[in-house]
């Protein structure tokens, strides 16, 4: 039947590029290489060497779930923000086309990568939008580099991955690591990946679940390393959940992973600057399984930042 997948990053990429994001390829440092899609305008060209300007809209960026790279995770939100702000969507590394020569696999250290990225793209200030693991990745972004990040949207997220967040997702999900999860070689593992992952995920044949596997998981070993890394021992975790940035939890209902009780506690421990919401009829990926009501409510949370920042300046 051909891989579908194939087929379809091509045509989302397009589509991308229409909506005026594109593709870039930054040198962090020798051995580290970034992809990530900015917007057209803020790439120049002189003397045939490529030049990077600031934005001139405000500044979002994107940060993924593990299960996939940014553009396909975050293009139906793409379509949806281009128009007002300046949209920048990385892959972490061992994601998409971000690669390091280096050892460390922590959240910190993809946080660093970004940071160090947006740095070189021009980028002195953002909102960020972080899912599951891009949630956590921002998180250790807001406390390293609070100049940078300026707000958080979180989604099925936590503040830190610990031992103990780990074993409860472990017994609901009959688990014994998250590799279990998100690395699956076979096509009944990815099929639980997606159940889990969605609220309601839509029949699909199996020739589609054999083209993902062949295609979705790259760099096995470095993306179970960063797994492995993810989980903080509860003695080590941070105690400090006081960020300078406000901070606003949108959830789906039926979160299977980190549930609304969850979301509930972390909206507590985080205090009176963060807010939550929650959508309906939507699991673990909600930007992916509700993009209109998902769409909405982010960019409803977008304009009120941004209106906050006028007033701060």
């Amino acid at each position: 039947m051909g891989n579908i997948v194939v087929v379809l990053t091509p045509l989302i990429h397009g589509l991308v590029k229409l909506a005026g994001l594109t593709p870039q390829n930054i040198e962090i440092e020798p051995g580290t290489l970034m992809h990530i899609w900015v917007p057209k305008e803020t790439v120049t060209k002189n003397d045939q060497n490529i030049v990077y300007v600031p934005p001139t809209k405000p500044a979002v960026l994107l940060l993924h779930s593990f299960a996939m790279d940014g553009i396909l995770t975050w293009f139906l939100q793409v379509f949806a923000l281009t128009r007002e702000y300046a949209v920048y969507v990385p892959d972490f590394l061992f994601f998409g086309g971000s690669i390091t020569d280096r050892a460390e696999r922590s959240a910190s250290f993809q946080a660093e990568f970004v940071a160090k990225g947006l740095g070189k793209l021009k980028v002195d200030k953002v909102a960020l939008v972080g899912l599951s693991y891009g949630g956590m990745v921002g998180f250790k972004m807001a406390k390293l580099y609070p100049q940078l990040v300026k707000s958080m949207v979180m989604s099925g997220t936590v503040i830190e991955l610990t031992e103990s967040i780990s074993r409860d997702s472990y017994k609901r999900l009959g688990l014994t690591s998250w590799s279990d999860l998100l690395m699956p070689d076979t096509i009944e593992g990815l099929k639980r990946m997606f159940s889990v992952g969605f609220h309601k995920f839509p029949w699909v044949p199996d020739f589609i679940y054999r083209d993902l596997l062949k295609t979705m998981f790259s760099n096995r070993k470095e993306r179970n390393e960063l797994l492995r890394d993810l989980v903080v021992a509860d003695k080590d975790a941070t105690s400090h959940t006081n960020y300078s940035q406000e901070i606003h939890m949108v959830w789906g209902d039926d979160d299977k992973i980190f549930n609304l009780d969850l979301a509930m506690t972390m909206r507590t421990q985080l205090g009176d600057k963060t807010t939550l919401e929650w959508i309906g009829d939507a699991g673990h990926l909600v930007p992916l399984e509700q993009p209109f009501k998902y769409n909405k409510r982010l960019k409803c949370i977008l304009e009120r930042v941004a209106k906050n920042h006028e007033h701060d300046e």
